[in-house]
């Protein structure tokens, strides 16, 4: 099988603009969405929505590889980076690098790509790994870097990377291109073309043992932030995350050929989707400000308790809706007390109530844009 990489003419990318081109203009649009939502946020509580934004990148892009951090040790550690609280040494190594590797991001998104930018990145991502040898510097094994899944005996390639002896040859390109193609360089491209093209180079070169995907995506999100000139905070890897299948899927069906205007135009299509769930989260916080301050003096402990839970759950909430039981679990109380509290709460307002008897079923009382 031939690669991309192995194609006459690699690494230009040919793609179909005008597929691009509506998906452009609608990004800029949600833009500036975003920027209008952002500033709805109290001055005090826009750092807090940062971390969350932030933390639930860092969760979603290591999620995406199969690594499960502990949310509030990167939350924890995102806050110390960013002088928000005390440096919590209890953190493990993984969720540390994760939320520096975030706040990194987030500070140098204007600066010029290295290749010391990269290790940097790679450093934090792999941060406590003892298995690798090569952490913070591209691959040298002689082996085929290749990305198979099936069994040892059976193994089906997805794509095989360049070898190792032309890494610094490739990423001496990449980043001539990354930073050619940026809005103050010598060949600038729209935001989504660069991001989309920036994210599939990167992992068809695929330099590194381990992280490629996650520095990939960081790449991207960085791409984006310098055509919107400031941090974007755009809910990639949440969004990709969701539909991960259909995430390696249209990268499959893009690393064998130079034209690329599917994974453009699919690329396109999941930073605005990107983009819609990060202004409904910022609505979600508006609105859980404006709920918690109508209800100020209302709550007992037990309710505030589980409403706190209720909204740690997100947009999507608890599947179905609270149950009683649900209640009774979060709050460590009786059925008798848990009933008295779920009728108080949605008497002041704070709750909707559907179904009866054992289908009962409460639902947070907030409206969000559509």
């Amino acid at each position: 099988m031939t690669w991309n990489w192995e194609q006459p003419g690699w690494p230009k990318f040919t793609y179909d603009s005008a597929a691009v081109d509506p998906l452009e203009r609608q990004f800029l649009l949600y833009a500036g969405e975003f920027l209008g939502a952002f500033r709805h946020v109290a001055p005090d509580d826009q750092d807090t929505l940062k971390i969350e934004l932030l933390s639930d990148e860092a969760l979603k892009t290591s999620e995406i590889e199969g690594e499960i951090l502990n949310r509030d040790s990167v939350q924890s550690s995102l806050r110390y980076q960013f002088g928000l609280g005390p440096d919590d040494r209890r953190v493990r190594p993984a969720e540390r690098g994760i939320a520096e590797m975030m706040v990194n991001l987030y500070r140098g998104f204007a600066d010029a790509l290295t290749h010391e930018t990269m290790f940097a990145s790679h450093r934090m991502l792999m941060s406590g790994e003892l298995r690798m040898q090569a952490i913070g510097s591209y691959r040298t094994h002689a082996d085929p870097m290749r990305v198979v899944s099936g069994s040892i005996h059976d193994p089906k390639v997805h794509f095989e990377a360049p070898p190792s002896a032309k890494m610094q040859e490739e990423m001496d390109a990449f980043v001539l291109w990354f930073n050619k193609t940026a809005p103050a360089g010598e060949q600038p491209l729209p935001a989504l073309t660069r991001a989309g093209i920036a994210h599939l180079y990167f992992v068809s070169i695929h330099p590194f043992d381990d992280g490629n995907g996650r520095v990939a995506r960081a790449l991207a999100e960085k791409s984006l932030a310098q055509n919107l000139r400031q941090p974007s905070l755009i809910a990639l890897a949440y969004t990709i995350e969701r539909a991960r299948k259909a995430y390696y899927g249209a990268l499959e069906g893009s690393n064998k050929e130079l034209e690329i205007t599917d994974w453009l135009v699919y690329f396109g299509n999941t930073v605005i989707e990107a983009q819609r769930n990060t202004i409904k989260r910022v609505d979600f916080y508006v609105a859980k400000a404006g709920f918690y301050e109508k209800l100020r003096g209302k709550l007992n402990a037990r309710q505030d308790k589980v409403l706190a839970r209720m909204f740690r759950e997100g947009i999507d909430g608890f599947k179905g809706g609270l149950s009683a039981e649900n209640y009774i679990s979060i709050a460590r109380t009786s059925r008798a007390t848990a009933t008295r509290d779920l009728q108080d709460l949605v008497v002041v307002g704070a709750l909707t109530r559907s179904g009866e008897l054992r289908h009962t079923r409460y639902r947070l009382n907030i409206s969000l844009r559509e």
